[in-house]
């Protein structure tokens, strides 16, 4: 279950009402900060900017890969471990807007974390560290410690230990050196 906190609304949709929930300016200096980010190939200076900026906690040695996409709204609500790859074109959201409602959740990515290209990430999630996140996953609820999960919507693949149970049989048989199964 994700942890969000919601705020009703009441009249027009809650995207209506989205300056009264964040100012404007903070919007245009972390619209700016993003978009150079996505762009830049300097890893060093994308955390940097993020941590400096958006005051995003980021472990050492995590990369974002090109065009990803961070919660122009409330970046600060993100963290992310140590030596984690946060996949191409992947967004990650700490808000929805909604019809009657918005909400607000932190999303936590923990260390030696995979995720794959074009995830989305929805807020108040946790993603334990040592995860696998399959490209293309819809990430709408926690994924445990070192579980390898995929799909729309995710489901877990294979938990921690099916993962190292798989990873030992190839080493046995010689297909994770060779590459085939």
């Amino acid at each position: 279950m994700r942890r969000t906190t919601r705020y009703p609304v009441e009249g027009a949709n809650s995207l209506w009402h989205v300056y009264k929930t964040v100012p404007f300016a903070k919007v245009v200096k972390n619209f700016l900060v993003i978009q150079a980010g996505r762009y830049t190939p300097f890893l060093g200076l994308k955390n940097w900017l993020y941590r400096t900026f958006l005051k995003m906690e980021i472990g050492e040695q995590t990369s974002f890969a090109l065009m990803v996409m961070l919660d122009v709204m409330f970046p600060e609500k993100i963290s992310v471990g140590r030596n984690t790859v946060i996949g191409y074109n992947t967004t990650i959201l700490a808000h929805e807007y909604l019809i009657k409602e918005y909400r607000l959740g932190n999303v936590e990515i923990g260390s030696e974390v995979m995720i794959g290209a074009n995830t989305t990430i929805l807020p108040g999630v946790s993603i334990g560290d040592g995860a696998i996140v399959s490209a293309g996953t819809l990430v709408h609820k926690d994924v445990p410690p070192g579980a390898f999960v995929g799909g729309n919507p995710m489901r877990i693949i294979y938990t921690k230990e099916e993962l190292a149970d798989r990873w030992n049989d190839d080493e046995i048989y010689g297909t994770a050196k060779t590459g085939r199964d």
